[in-house]
């Protein structure tokens, strides 16, 4: 926990830039009687049935002191899928960066080993020294800023029937287009952490 506060302390510097990841899954729904529109004193009319699609994954990063946003939407939540985001993270968004300090989960896909599955053993080894990996502990995922804006995503464009693939991309592109965001401002330090959660550390007699 307290490396991550560190993280977040850490002054802006383009050449190291602080990237958060996670991702999300979304069940594919498909209307299967067309809805009646809203009219004046009448909302939307949904029937209660609907039929299965399948489901789709959600990668996304944010850079929490710029709150530049990157989401990526896969059919399924892979290793191999998992290096296809982290490469590119590091070649299409950050190609200047000499390191991108990446905090995320722990999560089985989440280790630099995933390139070397998708990728020759010389690719895999360039990305890997693109990146340095900060883990949030164990049932402290709140500590990665990625869960805020999937939990944004989820309440201000998802909560809706999407039946496709093309139609959740559009979606989502269309929600970032739109999206007004900016630096998020992350106020809790190691300081406070030791006197709020003290009940955490270890007791020195």
């Amino acid at each position: 926990m307290e490396d991550v506060l560190d993280v977040y302390h850490r002054p802006f510097d383009p050449k190291r830039p602080q990237v958060c990841l996670d991702e999300s899954s979304k069940q594919l729904l498909e209307h299967t009687r067309v809805p009646i529109a809203a009219t004046p004193g009448t909302p939307t009319r949904v029937d209660d049935e609907y039929k299965r699609c399948g489901t789709a994954n959600i990668f996304a990063a944010i850079e929490p002191l710029t709150g530049k946003n990157i989401i990526d939407v896969t059919e399924r939540r892979t290793a191999v899928d998992m290096a296809h985001f982290l490469r590119r993270i590091a070649d299409k968004h950050y190609p200047r960066a000499t390191v991108i300090v990446l905090v995320m989960d722990n999560l089985n896909i989440h280790e630099l080993s995933c390139l070397y599955e998708a990728f020759e053993p010389s690719e895999a080894r360039r990305l890997v020294k693109r990146f340095e990996v900060h883990h949030t502990p164990k049932h402290g995922s709140w500590l990665n800023v990625a869960e805020i804006l999937l939990s944004t995503l989820s309440r201000q464009c998802l909560d809706q029937r999407i039946a496709t693939m093309a139609e959740l991309r559009s979606t989502i592109a269309a929600w970032q287009a739109a999206r007004v965001g900016g630096a998020v401002k992350w106020r809790f330090t190691t300081a406070q952490a030791r006197i709020k959660l003290h009940r955490l550390y270890p007791s020195i007699p």
